[in-house]
């Protein structure tokens, strides 16, 4: 398994935007990418610009294939402008 935890920091007035853009990115990738085993999106009251993903891929192929989805790259060119920085980590151990 290949685990991906990526950090958003979002402009303060696009969050309303960002965020039903980020879970539909996120449903999709789970109903249609049969290799993407999980994909939470986690905010936190506290961090209120910040959003965290925590994903499970089969393998870094698999992911890679997900940067390619065209739902990926519609996702990615519509939210480009409501991102301040993305911090994106690969860990190619997962234990469970």
């Amino acid at each position: 398994m290949f685990a991906v935890v990526v950090t958003f920091q979002i402009r303060p007035e696009a969050m309303r935007e960002f965020l039903p853009l980020m879970i539909e990115n996120a449903q999709i990738s789970l109903s249609e990418e049969p290799e993407c085993h999980r994909f939470d999106v986690c905010t936190d009251g506290e961090r209120p610009n910040e959003v965290l993903l925590y994903e499970i891929y089969s393998n870094r192929a698999a992911f890679d294939a997900h940067l390619e989805s065209p739902h990926f790259k519609a996702f990615d060119r519509a939210v480009a402008s409501y991102v301040l920085r993305k911090d994106v980590r690969g860990y190619a151990t997962v234990v469970a």
